[in-house]
């Protein structure tokens, strides 16, 4: 059984002449308000945030592969996104300022949200519909996916949303392939028993 599309090699290029959709979602750093209306502060104003707020910034190849990375904010991805994706390609984008620097290298379909979800054929619907996902994953069973574990979260998503129209036992064979291929986990090897902690 052939599962090669469904591993991915988080070095590779997406393929010059395809298109792209690149987006960011923040994730965590929840602030309670408080109590008293008077007490309360614009929780949007970076001085009244705790600096745990994560960016998770999605490019995903149109009708192929979901690559996440996880940055402090959609700018700070510009060089990840130039790394991975090869010139060339088509890449749609929100207006958000971040994405300001990807025109030199790219060809960009900007979409204005306020104005439409797509318009003259650009529009990120992919990777949002990736964002419902995971908050949907999230509220549902995961409760808790910020802080150091968000990458991990964020690429389980990213499989999922690529093998979701795969059948269960394709999936299945899948999981049990990669994990039978894979060593020992720098990151979780004695975990659970305490004796080191997790990177």
């Amino acid at each position: 059984m052939e599962n090669a599309r469904f591993q991915v090699d988080f070095n590779d290029l997406i393929w010059e002449g395809k298109e792209a959709e690149i987006d960011g979602g923040y994730f965590g750093g929840y602030v309670k308000p408080s109590n008293r209306v008077e007490n309360r502060r614009d929780r949007r104003l970076a001085v009244n945030q705790n600096g745990k707020r994560q960016c998770v910034v999605l490019i995903r190849e149109r009708h192929g592969r979901t690559l996440p990375g996880v940055f402090q904010s959609e700018g700070a991805a510009v060089p990840f996104i130039q790394r991975t994706v090869a010139p060339g390609t088509v890449v749609h984008a929100d207006e958000a300022s971040g994405w300001n620097a990807l025109h030199g290298r790219y060809e960009m379909a900007r979409i204005n949200h306020q104005e439409a979800y797509s318009a003259d054929g650009a529009c990120t619907n992919g990777a949002e519909s990736f964002f419902s996902r995971m908050r949907r994953a999230e509220v549902g069973h995961h409760h808790h996916i910020a802080g150091k574990y968000l990458l991990r979260y964020a690429r389980e998503a990213a499989w999922r949303e690529d093998a979701r129209r795969v059948d269960n036992g394709t999936q299945v064979s899948c999981i049990v392939e990669l994990a039978m291929g894979m060593a020992p986990s720098v990151d979780f090897c004695g975990y659970w028993q305490r004796s080191r902690k997790a990177a």
